[in-house]
Formats: structure tokens, C-alpha cells, sequence
């Protein structure tokens, strides 16, 4: 038997006696449960991360009387319409699953391709069928169908799509842009989707932040509060008709075809397809003191007030109209969507979902789960994950679509 001290802090430690033969994925399980937290990095006096699950604590360099840090990592998720990818911020690995049925993946689920150059994961971004990973060197990573962004170097012979010392990523259906550090944006993906940018790219300069509608436009922020669209014109492509207000802006949030900025007075307004939640002239006296907004990709925005509110407009099928879950809505601090529906994290780390109920919008069968949440995420096809703060997993909405996990709960528990 082997004596290990895993540390937590310096108040929390544990000595665990585990068997000669055992892996570090052994030992990391023991310590997961001990402490109760699900996502651990066990590093050494000498500062080696033992990252390898397989590889036998002996390999490892490990010895009787030992002692180890325990080093709480945060789980996060990202998603495509089928399949999602699990990881920790600094990791070298990701866990990716998709379809229950067996059936062949081509949404990004099979990440065994790339695995071996995951290093030191910093995010985490998906297409409708492809995942891009951004490493710590700034370079990326990116698997799943090609055509929608699975290949990042599709354009590498013209220097302004090259993703190349790459801060942040955003995506919508069929193609990625990355902001560089200096400002600049690549993007890579179907043109049809924004994916080749020449006709904004002089003016894609000094950007801070990037949004899109899953229908092919993205709308970036520069440093003045001033906004760029491009990309398909019907879907908050084309900003040309609240331009003159689109100043100060300081968030944008997207559905499928239309977008909504939140400005610095607090006060939010939305253009592209008025089916999409483009029109929001019926909201707009209670769009004020807006924090943040969410959108489901098929047509509903939901913004979050100072007082812990919620306001939403939009097709009233795809999460527009809450009025039924409405006196639930109070202390709310964190909204997620599938295409048609929401699910709202609330101060005591409960949850409430609404919108079509086959996609998410019905939580009854997990409720009980439902509890001490910190972060969900959603495919946008039906799936809803919430990661809670021992570390597990509860899934629910479409099976086919992320919401069964059970085929990768072991992997979950060693990540």
C-alpha cells in the first residue's frame, strides 16, 4: 500500500492508502469524493501535474509517504447542435460526446483525432457541427465537419483569416472569428455565415468583443462603443437602420437572425428579422437597467435587470413568452438557451426553465437534481447540461442531443 497526503488547503487534508497498482485516476477519484469537489488537479512538491488518468501512481514517480496539492479546477462546457465538450480552463484534455444511438458523428462528438495536441486549453467555442479550441500559445485547435470552421486553416494563404495569437472566438452555425491581441479578426468557416470578412475588414480594428446570429452575421464591438456587422444581411447583418444608435454599446446578444445591445445607460434595443426578436418595440419601456441578455437561437431574447428580473420578447414558442414561470423569475443570475428554450440560474443555485418543452423548457424529471447549480450549458438543438458544486452533471431535454450522459459519466468523474 501506498500513504498519500492529498492537501486541499491548509486546512483541509487527507491521507488516503490505496493500493500498489493503483492509477492516478484512482487516486484522483478518492480525493474528488473526500472533498467533494468534482474537478481536481493533484500536482507535486516539485510542481508536476500528474494530468495522465491512465498511468499508474508508481509511474507517476509516486512514493510511500508522499504529498500531493489538490487545485480546484472549474469544469465548462461548449456545444454544438448535437454533441457537447467538456473541459477545465488550463487542461489537456477534453471530453466530448453527442449521439446516444450509435450512429456516425459529425458534429464534433469524436475528439479523439486531437487530443494529443490539447495543451493547456484556455476556451472552448462551436459551429453548428465543429468545436475550436484556443490553446494558451494563442494558436488553435478545431475539429468536427470542416466546411462549418473544423478546419481553422482552410484560408491560411491570406494572413487577415489566419487565427494567429488569438485572445477570444465566437461562432455561429458556420463559421468562427477570433479577435487577435492586437485588435484584428480572423475568421474562418462558410462564407455564407461571415466566414470570409473583406468587405468590413478595414474596420475590424481595435475590437473588443464579438456576437453572432446562428444564421450567418456577427456584430463586433470596438473599443469607441461603435459596432461592425457582416454577414448575412437579413439576419443582423445589415445594422444600417439603428446605426445612428448603436453607440456606447457595451453587450450584444443574438437569436438566429437578429441582435439586441445592451448601451451604457442600461437601456437595450435589437435589429434584424423582427420574427427573431429583431422588434422589441413592445418591451421597450422595461428595457432598462438591463445586465445582461440571452437568446434562443430560433427567436427569444431574455434580459436580466439590476433587481434580479427578467424580461423576454420574441416567438413566444421558443421562450418569448414566460408568463408562466414569470413569479419564479426573481434573483435571477445567469440565463441559458437551446434553439427554443430557457433555463434561468437563480441566487440559491436553483433552477427554472421555460419555453418548448421537449427541447429543455420542461425540467420536471430532474428537478430534484436541480440544486447548488453553478453553470449550465446547451446544445442548440434540444439538450440543456448544468455542472453543480460537486462537481456532477445533470442533463435533460432531447436524448439525441447531449441530454442522455450516461455513456460518459466515468470519464466525467476522472477529468
Amino acid at each position: 500500500m501506498l500513504r498519500i497526503d492529498v492537501a486541499l488547503s491548509s486546512a483541509r487534508r487527507q491521507r488516503f492508502e490505496v493500493p500498489e497498482s493503483s492509477k492516478v485516476g484512482d487516486l484522483k477519484s478518492l480525493a474528488q469524493k473526500s472533498f467533494g469537489k468534482g474537478f481536481l488537479k493533484l500536482v507535486t512538491t516539485q510542481g508536476k501535474v500528474l494530468s495522465d488518468p491512465d498511468k499508474s501512481l508508481q509511474a507517476a514517480g509516486l512514493q510511500d509517504e508522499d504529498h500531493l496539492t489538490a487545485i480546484v479546477q472549474e469544469g465548462k462546457l461548449a456545444a454544438t447542435s448535437q454533441a457537447f465538450a467538456l473541459w477545465c480552463c488550463g487542461g489537456d484534455r477534453i471530453v466530448t460526446w453527442s449521439r446516444s444511438d450509435g450512429s456516425s458523428d459529425f458534429s464534433g462528438g469524436d475528439s479523439s483525432q486531437i487530443q494529443a495536441r490539447l495543451k493547456a486549453v484556455q476556451e472552448v467555442k462551436a459551429t453548428d457541427r465543429a468545436f475550436a479550441a484556443i490553446l494558451a500559445d494563442g494558436s488553435v485547435v478545431a475539429w468536427g465537419d470542416i466546411d462549418p470552421g473544423g478546419d481553422p486553416y482552410d484560408f491560411a494563404d491570406e494572413d487577415y483569416f489566419t487565427p494567429r495569437d488569438v485572445q477570444q472566438v465566437q461562432a455561429n452555425d458556420g463559421a468562427f472569428a477570433a479577435i487577435r491581441t492586437d485588435g484584428s479578426v480572423a475568421t474562418w468557416g462558410s462564407n455564407l455565415f461571415g466566414g470570409r470578412s473583406l468587405e468590413v475588414q478595414d474596420q475590424l480594428r481595435n475590437v473588443l468583443h464579438i456576437q453572432a446570429t446562428s444564421r450567418g452575421a456577427f456584430a463586433a464591438i470596438k473599443e469607441d462603443g461603435s459596432v461592425v456587422t457582416w454577414g448575412n444581411s437579413q439576419c443582423g447583418g445589415d445594422s444600417s437602420s439603428v446605426r445612428d444608435q448603436l453607440r456606447g454599446v457595451q453587450q450584444i446578444q443574438a437569436t438566429g437572425g437578429a441582435f439586441a445591445a445592451i448601451r451604457a445607460d442600461g437601456s437595450a434595443i435589437s435589429w434584424g428579422d423582427p420574427s427573431c426578436g429583431g422588434d422589441s418595440l413592445a418591451v421597450q419601456d422595461q428595457l432598462r437597467n438591463v445586465l445582461h441578455i440571452q437568446a434562443t437561437s430560433d427567436g427569444a431574447f431574455a434580459a436580466i435587470k439590476e433587481d434580479g428580473s427578467v424580461v423576454t420578447w420574441g416567438q413566444p414558442n421558443c421562450g418569448g413568452d414566460s408568463t408562466w414561470v414569470q413569479d419564479q423569475l426573481r434573483n435571477v443570475l445567469h440565463i441559458q438557451a437551446t434553439a427554443d428554450a430557457f433555463a434561468a440560474i437563480k441566487e440559491d443555485g436553483s433552477v427554472v426553465t421555460w419555453g418548448n418543452p421537449h427541447d429543455g423548457g420542461d425540467s420536471s424529471d430532474v428537478k430534484d437534481q436541480l440544486r447548488n447549480v453553478l453553470h449550465i450549458q446547451a446544445t442548440s438543438d434540444g439538450a440543456f447540461a448544468a455542472i453543480k458544486e460537486d462537481g456532477s452533471v445533470v442533463t435533460w431535454g432531447q436524448p439525441y442531443c447531449g441530454g442522455d450522459i450516461t455513456g460518459v459519466q466515468d470519464q466525467i468523474a476522472s477529468l
